[in-house]
């Protein structure tokens, strides 16, 4: 029931944003009672930071993943930025609540969130860092600006992509892998 509950609520927060949505929506549209609901969350707020924990959580560990198996730096940013952006296929509606909806929680909440994006972000920073001192990627780069134009690129996406239009999950990421790596200049001839 409490996946149910949480696909559900995740389905019309989508539709209809958090704070259209009532309890009262999420329990009919399963044909259950509220007390369904508050048997396993005390509040819609509490519901909104399980659907947060469980995604950040998951990407970290994913990312933690990656970050222990690829070899190289450069091997490291191409798997997090299809990690990123195969989420959007695979975690689509949750990634949707996860970046719109952050402002419905609490500010302890809130700020329990914020740390967990900041240690994925971090986490990227330093794969740039590592890089950067490997001789993987050029000395001239700062490693946060560049950090949050990648997740500024990847994480809008949700806004906008539709992994079941013309273009693939697999080929956005190849298409945001090689800007990342190798802009947008033409190679000299």
């Amino acid at each position: 029931m409490k996946a149910d509950l949480i696909k559900q609520s995740t389905d019309l927060f989508v539709e209809k944003g958090f704070s259209a949505t009532s309890i009262q929506d999420i329990v009919d549209t399963l044909g259950v009672t509220k007390g369904s609901f508050y048997y396993h969350f005390k509040s819609k707020e509490a519901l909104l930071m399980d659907i947060h924990l469980r995604y950040i959580d998951d990407l970290l560990k994913r990312q933690k993943a990656i970050l222990d198996t690829e070899q190289t730096n450069r091997g490291k940013l191409v798997k997090v930025v299809e990690l990123l952006i195969h989420d959007i296929e695979t975690q689509g509606a949750l990634g949707r609540v996860y970046y719109r909806e952050i402002r419905h929680l609490t500010p302890e909440n809130a700020a329990l969130i914020k740390a967990k994006r900041g240690e994925f972000r971090e986490n990227i920073e330093k794969i740039m860092e590592a890089g950067i001192k490997a001789g993987e990627f050029r000395e001239n780069l700062q490693p946060k600006m560049i950090t949050f134009a990648i997740l500024g690129v990847t994480n809008w996406s949700y806004q906008w992509f539709n992994p079941e239009g013309a273009l693939s999950v697999a080929d956005l990421a190849d298409m945001y892998t090689d800007f990342i790596l190798n802009g947008i200049v033409a190679s000299e001839k």
